[in-house]
């Protein structure tokens, strides 16, 4: 029975009820989490998946994983199969390579998803701040996602430890008086009173010292003997170090051979135990030999290997051997276990520099790699370095140490390591592709600590460094991005002009890079920039991620829309293709935009809304800002003003910690947008004013903003405030040819030409619209060239635009819009219904809805909807039941009606 714990158990107990969640449960060492995480599961009617964090195997890649979803395994083959072969590669079951980590944790929710087909399932993580770091992104990844389906993944943490961000926590308190003077009396019925009362004294309400102290007892004093408790060393020491202590004693007590055997226990969790026989039989002990730890109460011998009372005891058998009996553990250890385990056992007993372990560990870091484990991988070649007898490989190891590090988001550690490999330098040379890399890592330390542009710095040295090609041209690439990227300052455009400089002759995909590169200075010069081709190298396939990206987002800078649109919808399913989550944010950012800029907003609002879930998900703040400032936008055009507020708010402050001028941009741009739709014009040539002369000024996307900049300055009646912007957008859309500016600029001359001409310009623009798909760019040359003829009396003709106008708006979700419209509409003379759109269906279906309805219209399977989404079939068609009876509509013939875009 658990005392003092009601209302914890109500809490965990109404999430298991609601069968779908996370939870984490924190406290102190011995606070009673595990007990509290057992009797929930224990009163669940679920399948209970079980694992527990152990510090030995936090180096290892996915260890914990692998023993909670051991006994499911078989179930693997019933996922899509990209997530099938990550999950077994990162398992070590075979096929794969070198997945994605977060695909690893979007296979783990699937099969857990699968699994819940046959009846509600329950994870308990325990001591999760012992996972190793690729289980734990799995973990987390999978539990943040969970919704409707009838999982739940309960973790127990130590306070301090084990971030989780997003998920909901429980923190255990000590127990009251009450409930430990009941523990106590239940562990120890024969203590006198006074004892029993100075013993809840001294546990301070831990359920774990309420039963242990006990033992410590002497029999004098468990008789009564005023005299002190052996363990009251003074209120200063923690309970638990005096449990510890308690550990100690106990183990010291042990014999020899017993104490051998814990200490192989402690260094290698292994559950087979003929394993843990042999290791322990070089040591001159048997599996017989636990039994006297076991009756001490330290330890649980089983089928399913060595459990430890509690993690303090395999801690008090760590501190209390000497180094000698640790390294003879190690060497049996190294004898009896497999490859990795084996290195980093032998790596444990070598003191000196050793090339041949060095290697061994370097091998460790290559498979752990194609795992997909890089805080593995980061451990692995920082132990390498140590090892290394050699200075120059020392530097290699210790760089690419730090670049794991860096990927796997542990900022801190990496700098160390990066600190390590520059130390290491002054007694050797590294060859240019080791200085480059170091220059990267570096550089991704201060672009994350919001010094992009020494960022920058760093990356130009490094590409002169190197004579690797790719390499330098990858450097270049992100050198030329980050320069534009950061928020405005004085040393922007002399660090474009080296980057161009230093890009190499060359054809191919150098000549793309130098092309790519001229843009970015001409862009921060304030050139138009529309004039600019791309020469494609011969085999698209192998041009870099990064370079990809940026011809699509330069495809903006030209008006390309349509291959705007083609290429970043390429990008997001090549990274669906290849499993690359940790790359989906960024591609779906650049999606997003395109959709918004061709007028697909309901299809903008669905990508943006998966791509900042995912970006939060995987820990991309810089990617989640842009996401938030373009969720921003959208929310601006569809009359959301509070969501608006708080994504642009987001948008900012992710932004500025870095000085990361994207989504500080798109923020402005979505507030003066918001303002532009609920006809605030003075706020909108205020802000406008203040963002194009402050730190985000050189962003190209205002030349987007500048048609709604004059239309503002006419409608407060200042015309002249607008003539300097139409200048700068002429020059831009007539260098552009593309008719979807060139429409623009001719709605908005019209709004600024005598009547005498300002007919003949909308009508010119009507019909440039029609040469593209624009949908909300036309709705507003329909809207205001409506407008104009209603004032010159011209009402059938105003309201054939206004009513197309007004229709435009409602399917776009534009509701200001769609007001404005209809008022104009009623000014006519036009009687009109209330056209609020409370009942519109699309609208109350969840960004994840509408993307699964967008699938199956096209007549795609659940499965194929699942791979495409990187979700389960089960979860699709969990999907689709709830989104049918919202839709009014009872089969997936009948979503064909409807209009999606």
């Amino acid at each position: 029975m658990l005392y003092g714990r009601q209302a914890e158990q109500s809490v965990i107990g109404g999430l298991l009820e609601g069968r779908s969640g996370a939870l984490v449960v924190r406290g102190e060492a011995g606070i009673g989490k595990s007990a509290l995480l057992e009797s929930s599961a224990a009163k669940a009617r679920a399948r209970v998946l079980r694992v527990t964090g152990v510090e030995s195997e936090a180096d290892l890649p996915f260890a914990a994983l692998h023993l909670l979803l051991r006994p499911v395994v078989d179930h693997i083959e019933a996922l899509p199969p990209q997530q099938a072969e990550a999950l077994r590669g990162a398992l070590g079951l075979g096929g794969a390579t070198r997945g994605d980590p977060f695909l690893v944790g979007l296979a783990t929710l699937s099969l857990l998803v699968e699994l819940s087909a046959a009846g509600p399932v329950v994870c308990l993580v325990d001591d999760a701040q012992w996972l190793d770091g690729e289980s734990a992104d799995a973990l987390l990844f999978a539990a943040r996602r969970l919704h409707a389906e009838p999982v739940v993944v309960l973790f127990g943490a130590r306070e301090g430890d084990f971030p989780a961000r997003g998920l909901p926590e429980l923190r255990l308190g000590k127990l009251d008086t009450e409930a430990a003077q009941k523990l106590l009396a239940e562990q120890a019925v024969d203590l006198p009173p006074a004892v029993r009362d100075q013993l809840v004294a001294e546990a301070g309400g831990n359920p774990l010292a309420l039963v242990e102290l006990p033992r410590m007892l002497t029999a004098e004093q468990r008789r009564g003997a005023l005299v002190p408790l052996s363990f009251s060393l003074g209120t200063a020491q923690p309970v638990t170090d005096r449990v510890l202590t308690g550990f100690r004693d106990r183990i010291a007590a042990l014999p020899d051979a017993t104490r051998s055997c814990l200490l192989v226990a402690a260094l290698d969790h292994h559950d087979e135990l003929d394993v843990l026989a042999r290791a322990v039989g070089l040591l001159g002990a048997s599996l017989a030999d636990f039994a006297e730890a076991e009756r001490a109460g330290l330890v649980r011998v089983g089928l399913g290997g060595v459990a430890f009372h509690h993690p303090l005891v395999r801690t008090a058998v760590l501190l209390g051997c000497d180094i000698a009996a640790r390294m003879a553990a190690h060497r049996a250890l190294a004898e009896t276990v497999d490859d990795d385990r084996r290195a980093w056992h032998l790596a444990a007993v070598t003191r000196q520099p050793d090339e041949e372990v060095a290697g061994r560990m370097e091998d460790l870091a290559l498979r752990a790699r194609q795992r997909g484990g890089q805080t593995a991988v980061s451990a692995a070649y920082a132990r390498a370095a140590e090892l290394s007898a050699d200075p120059a490989e020392a530097v290699r190891r210790w760089t690419a140490a730090a670049g794991a590090a860096a990927e796997a988001g542990l900022w801190q550690r990496a700098g160390e390591l990066v600190d390590r490999a520059r130390h290491q330098i002054g007694t050797t040379t590294p060859t240019g592709t080791v200085l480059a890399e170091l220059a990267y890592v570096r550089a991704k330390l201060e672009i994350e600590a919001g010094r992009p542009l020494q960022g920058v710095r760093l990356l130009l040295d490094g590409a002169e460094a190197t004579d690797d090609l790719s390499v330098r041209l990858s450097l270049l690439s992100m050198a030329g991005f980050y320069t534009w990227a950061s928020a405005s300052h004085p040393d922007q455009v002399a660090l474009a002009r080296r980057t161009e400089e230093l890009c190499p002759d060359g054809d191919g995909l150098a000549a793309m890079v130098r092309t790519i590169n001229h843009a970015f200075r001409l862009i921060l010069e304030g050139d138009a920039v529309t004039t600019l081709t791309y020469p494609m190298p011969d085999q698209t396939e192998r041009i870099p991620f990064e370079v990809r990206f940026i011809i699509a987002y330069q495809s903006m800078v030209r008006a390309d829309l349509d291959g705007m649109l083609d290429g970043s919808a390429q990008l997001v399913e090549d990274c669906r293709a290849e499993g690359r989550l940790g790359r989906m944010p960024q591609a779906m950012t650049i999606f997003t935009i395109a959709q918004l800029l061709s007028g697909h907003h309901r299809s903008a609002r669905a990508t943006v809304a998966a791509g900042l879930a995912l970006a939060t998900d995987v820990g991309q703040p810089q990617w989640r800002s842009y996401l938030a400032g373009v969720h921003a936008w959208l929310s601006a055009v569809a009359g959301a003003q509070e969501e608006c507020v708080a994504m642009a708010g987001q948008a900012i402050r992710d932004a500025d910690h870095r000085r990361w001028m994207p989504g500080s941009c798109w923020a402005e741009y979505a507030l003066a947008a918001l303002d532009f739709g609920l006809g605030r014009y003075d706020a909108v040539l205020d802000r406008w004013d203040r963002a194009m002369s402050g730190p985000t000024r050189h962003a190209f996307l205002w030349r987007y903003s500048w048609p709604d900049y004059i239309e503002a300055a006419v409608r407060v009646g200042d015309p002249q405030r607008a003539r300097d912007q139409l200048r700068r957008y002429t020059e831009w859309a007539e260098a552009t040819g593309r008719s979807r500016p060139l429409a623009v600029l001719h709605r908005v001359r019209a709004l600024l030409a005598p009547d005498s001409a300002a007919g003949g310009l909308y009508e010119r623009a009507l019909a440039l619209h029609a040469e593209g798909d624009q949908p909300f760019d036309e709705a507003r040359t329909r809207l205001v060239y409506g407008e104009w003829l209603r004032r010159h009396k011209r009402r059938a003709e105003a309201r054939t635009h206004l009513q197309a106008a007004m229709e435009a708006f409602d399917r776009l979700g534009a509701t200001p819009w769609a007001a404005r419209a209809t008022a104009e509409l009623r000014a006519t003379g036009l009687s009109q219904p209330d056209r609020s759109r409370a009942g519109d269906p699309l609208d109350v279906l969840t960004p994840q809805e509408l993307q699964v309805v967008r699938l199956a219209v096209t007549g795609a399977s659940n499965r194929e909807i699942g791979a495409q989404l990187f979700l389960s079939p089960r979860t699709v068609a969990s999907h689709l039941y709830k989104a049918f009876p919202k839709l009014g509509v009872s089969s997936r013939a009948e979503l064909a009606r409807l209009e999606l875009a």
